[in-house]
């Protein structure tokens, strides 16, 4: 792999400066050549000896390319047959050069021409090679219709300045009016080739190629014209001005060859796309040919052609008029949201990839923005879709407002918009862009005598590398945006690598395989005797980065990505391990997702049989909401865990959606008050009586009742005198570390 990227790297670095060499040769020429510098006979030799150089470093690129892997193999095919083309070039040049300044042959057609007319065949079948998108058959006929309309305006414009006149010339013989004629007709074909690459849509490894070799092509076309004219008026010498158009002809085929090799790098982007301003070159072609008409006509006489030309024009141009009115039209529905007039999810991907595609530059910062609406499914269900659209239209206007003219803004669909920041200054700019953005929507909407208003949750993400592309991007602006609507909504949030689920995931799977996870112990006591009747174990992650994280940082975490059952496991293990050394039970949470597994009693009674601890020493708590829907699975391995000697207790107790009667027949022997429904218990009268209600209903139905999050000593009075059985909070005893809570038992025992 390290050989291959070094072979690469010398490739480009020889390529790059055979065109440099090339570049510098040309404008050496050109200055020389405008300068006047010279006899004619100095300048005739000079001009055939630049040809040469050009003429192998182009055949010498092109081959390279051919032979480059890393394209496609049908580009490479195409590219063979090219490099053939240009070595037919090679030929001729060099071939020039001997006869103008070796053998003073001045002869038409000389051996060059027909080398020169080899060309033309050659390259039509490498241009036609090259790969194209798959296109429907309608797509198939208006490339058809579009490259013989500009056929049709070049064959006007040849038959003017070089075929009409051939004919018209009497005394040549076969043979030279055969290769004179044979010459602008090659022409003729190579634009048809050039007008299908051109037209047709094409992958973005080819399209930048392709147009730099049109440019060739036509810089050819124009020379081989003038040569011809000029051959059938005063005879051809080398050094004329026909031959800048060759040379630069000639540069455009080495920079072709060269920017197919670079663009190898690109090949994963697969964007199909015309090359920028096509669809404009039928009508240009059109224009052309009535101008050469008009000017033809002018030169007749005003009667009979001249007023018929001149409607003519007028006709054709009103009618080219609204075509490109309709063409207009038709790209813009093609990319534009239909209520907002934003650009739609295709083009924002198409403007990702261009941006992805480009290099990093230093001090320049890129930012995608991803905007979400909170709240707006209520007011869309509430006041109807007209109110909804309403909405829409007046975020997007609102977000134009809160842009510069040159970002993109566009709909991804619903509720969902994306902003394209390019070229700012640094990250605080994107920053300001998305508060901008946040406090032009709190603007309410008028819709009837209803004053609408919703917020937007933002996510921003930055390009920091060019491995990410366009979806990668809006993946990342997705995570940030999701960030910010669990922190409160109404705000924006920036992307971090940390953010990403798939990459905490994987952070949080490993923290389980390398020990980065560890265990905190919360006594539990009985409020009558203060006698501790169980411990429970409370997960952390030590994070390497962010220091000791608390379950809410990673359990839902945990729970989305199905880590939870790897994370309850261990939890499980080690509290069963540790326990051994404990006074009383330990108490282990299950989630949701672990009590629906089918194996769940069999892993729980492997995990007591490894470490030695009795069912009888082990309590389970079980959220409130993990025991609905009740069917009789989920029966049957509560009832095989109860048949263990494990204790259960319901956990979350007054929060949840579970029924009293549906807990009386659960195999249950506890439950465990919310924290939220104790932290007032003491001076609130609304929440003491409920927490009082559910303490009698529990004792109702045989349950003892606990009460979590203690952190007071009025509210430990509260508990004890409505009858609460045990409590556990900050009031008793804070979660303690292993080593800390053995200290702490130690101490106990000793007084």
């Amino acid at each position: 792999m390290g050989a291959a990227r070094a072979e690469g790297r010398g490739a480009r670095d020889w390529g790059s400066a055979v065109t440099n060499a090339s570049i510098v040769l040309l404008g050496a020429y050109l200055v020389w050549y405008a300068a006047g510098w010279g006899a004619p006979w100095t300048r005739t030799l000079i001009t055939d000896l630049v040809y040469v150089p050009l003429s192998l470093g182009f055949t010498a690129l092109a081959v390279r390319a051919a032979c480059y892997r890393r394209l496609d193999r049908a580009v490479r095919r195409a590219w063979w047959v090219i490099s053939a083309g240009y070595a037919c070039q090679l030929v001729a040049h060099t071939l020039w050069l001997v006869e103008e300044t070796v053998l003073y042959r001045d002869v038409y057609p000389a051996w060059a021409d027909y080398w020169f007319l080899a060309f033309v065949p050659v390259m039509f079948a490498g241009l036609m090679l090259l790969p194209g998108a798959n296109r429907r058959q309608r797509d198939r006929v208006r490339l058809a219709v579009d490259v013989l309309t500009v056929g049709a305006s070049a064959f006007m414009v040849f038959w003017y300045l070089v075929l009409g006149p051939l004919f018209a010339r009497q005394g040549s013989d076969l043979t030279t009016k055969v290769l004179t004629v044979a010459l602008p007709v090659g022409d003729l074909v190579l634009v048809l080739a050039v007008s299908t690459v051109v037209l047709r849509r094409t992958t973005r490894a080819v399209q930048g190629p392709a147009s730099v070799l049109a440019a060739a092509i036509g810089a050819f076309v124009v020379a081989d014209v003038s040569y011809v004219y000029i051959q059938l008026h005063n005879g051809f010498t080398g050094g004329a001005w026909p031959d800048m158009f060759w040379l630069v002809g000639c540069l455009l085929l080495t920079l072709a060859a060269d920017r197919q090799y670079r663009w190898a790098e690109h090949r994963e982007i697969r964007v199909e796309r015309r090359v920028a301003g096509a669809a404009w070159l039928p009508y240009g072609a059109i224009v052309i040919a009535y101008g050469l008409l008009g000017v033809v006509a002018g030169a007749e006489g005003a009667y009979p052609f001249g007023g018929m030309v001149v409607g003519s024009i007028a006709l054709t141009g009103l009618v080219l008029l609204r075509q490109v009115y309709a063409l207009k039209a038709n790209e813009e529905a093609a990319v534009t949201d239909p209520l907002t007039g934003l650009a739609n999810r295709a083009l924002v991907n198409e403007r990702l990839a261009a941006v992805t595609s480009q290099p990093i530059r230093a001090h320049k910062r890129t930012a995608v923005l991803l905007i979400d609406l909170d709240r707006f499914k209520p007011i869309n269900d509430a006041y109807g879709h007209e109110a909804g659209d309403a909405i829409l239209v007046a975020v997007g206007t609102a977000l134009l407002s809160s842009v510069r003219r040159k970002d993109t803004v566009g709909r991804l669909g619903g509720d969902e918009f994306a902003v394209i920041l390019e070229d700012l200054p640094d990250q605080a700019a994107a920053e300001a862009t998305a508060q901008r953005i946040l406090d032009a929507l709190k603007l309410p909407v008028v819709f009837g005598d209803q004053l609408l208003s919703v917020d937007a949750s933002v996510g921003v993400a930055f390009r920091n590398t060019t491995k990410v592309d366009g979806d990668g991007l809006l993946h990342q602006a997705d995570v940030a945006m999701y960030t910010a609507k669990r922190a409160g909504r109404g705000r924006y949030a920036v992307y971090a690598p940390e953010l990403d689920g798939s990459a905490r995931d994987a952070g949080l799977r490993r923290a389980i395989e390398t020990g980065r996870m560890v265990l905190h112990y919360q006594p539990e006591y009985a409020l009558a005797d203060g006698r501790m009747t169980a411990i429970e174990a409370l997960v952390r992650w030590d994070h390497p980065t962010h220091g000791l994280l608390m379950p809410e940082d990673f359990i839902d975490l945990a729970d989305e990505t199905g880590a939870i059952t790897q994370l309850g496991d261990w939890v499980l293990r080690t509290a069963c391990r540790d326990a051994l050394h404990f006074p009383c039970r330990v108490a282990v949470n299950v989630s949701a997702r672990q009590l629906a597994q089918p194996n769940l009693v069999t892993s729980v009674a492997r995990v007591l049989n490894e470490t030695g601890l009795p069912g009888s020493r082990l309590t389970l708590e079980l959220a409130e909401a993990a025991l609905l829907p009740t069917d009789q699975h989920l029966r049957a391995r509560l009832e095989g865990l109860r048949a263990l000697g494990i204790t259960l207790v319901v956990d979350d107790f007054g929060v949840g959606h579970a029924a009293l009667n549906v807990l009386r027949r659960m195999p249950v022997s506890s439950v465990k008050l919310h924290g939220s429904l104790t932290v007032g218990v003491h001076t609130d009268p609304v929440t003491h009586d409920l927490a009082a209600a559910l303490v009698a209903a529990g004792h109702a139905i045989g349950l003892t009742v606990v009460a979590e999050a203690a952190e007071h000593e009025e509210q430990l009075s509260t508990l004890r005198k409505m009858g609460c059985d045990r409590a556990q909070g900050f009031a008793l005893c804070p979660p303690l570390a292993h080593d800390q809570l053995t200290e702490r038992l130690a101490a106990t025992a000793k007084t």
